[in-house]
């Protein structure tokens, strides 16, 4: 087998154990809501829901999702190791520059974040995006670490294998700067249609932003800050964006 198309058997597998897998469940549930008798605007959708009625199996549940969720950045950092060459600092996940990757990170959560928000409202008012419930209804002791973990299991996958890994592997297959980054900014997007034709719209902008930033500094560190930070905000944060905004947040009734 030639190396081109191992690599490419390579990204088809990763992604299919990942974060295509995502896209494909996205698309068949946004297929099931579109079909539903009530519009896309009057639908729900949790992303951290109860798991459990009991306290102790709902924990055990919230915390292995993103701990299994994380093999697979485990697994695409291993096939990113070669001899002599760390898969880390390869893709830019170190600590070599924390300043300037914090800053960094920090910045694209202010270019993100504010328009990111409003073009959730736009969708709501337009009744082409579901109401995202982004933390459970009942808090516990350990739901704000949980929540956190999850934010940070989120950052790692979505930015170590939709930019990190995908854009060297195309790299190396050849594919232009601007194709891989449309390529992966349409994944982004796509994976997150279970949410709406907003989201997708906002998802894929921020895999257009994202993407270039990559091109351009060649660390994932600022990427993951940026997600981590905008992820640990809005799972947190959900239960003041619901007193502030209910009209935006509040599931609809039935």
């Amino acid at each position: 087998m030639s190396t081109a198309r191992r690599l490419r058997v390579e990204v088809a597998i990763v992604l299919g154990l990942s974060l295509g897998a995502s896209a494909v469940y996205a698309v068949v549930s946004l297929i099931a809501k579109l079909t539903e008798e009530r519009a896309l605007g009057d639908q729900s959708v949790a992303l951290n829901p109860s798991r459990s009625t009991r306290e102790w199996l709902d924990f055990t549940y919230q915390f292995l999702d993103p701990f299994f969720g994380l093999f697979a950045v485990a697994l695409v950092v291993y096939l990113l190791w070669r001899p002599g060459v760390d898969p880390f600092r390869r893709i830019g996940l170190d600590l070599s520059r924390p300043g300037r990757d914090a800053a960094s990170g920090l910045l694209l959560v202010a270019v993100i974040g504010l328009p990111g928000l409003a073009l959730y409202a736009i969708g709501r008012a337009l009744g082409v995006t579901v109401a995202v419930q982004t933390s459970p209804a009942d808090w516990f002791w350990w739901t704000v670490p949980i929540l956190v973990f999850r934010a940070l299991e989120a950052a790692l996958t979505e930015e170590v294998i939709a930019v990190g890994y995908l854009f060297t592997r195309l790299r190396e297959l050849g594919v232009g700067p601007w194709t891989t980054i449309i390529s992966s900014a349409l994944l982004r997007g796509t994976y997150h249609l279970y949410q709406g034709f907003g989201p997708f719209v906002g998802n894929a902008a921020m895999g257009i932003v994202f993407g270039w930033c990559y091109q351009r500094w060649g660390r994932t560190m600022p990427l993951v800050i940026a997600h981590f930070v905008l992820d640990v905000v809005s799972f947190v944060g959900y239960p003041l964006a619901v007193g502030w905004w209910p009209d935006l947040f509040v599931p609809p009734a039935g």
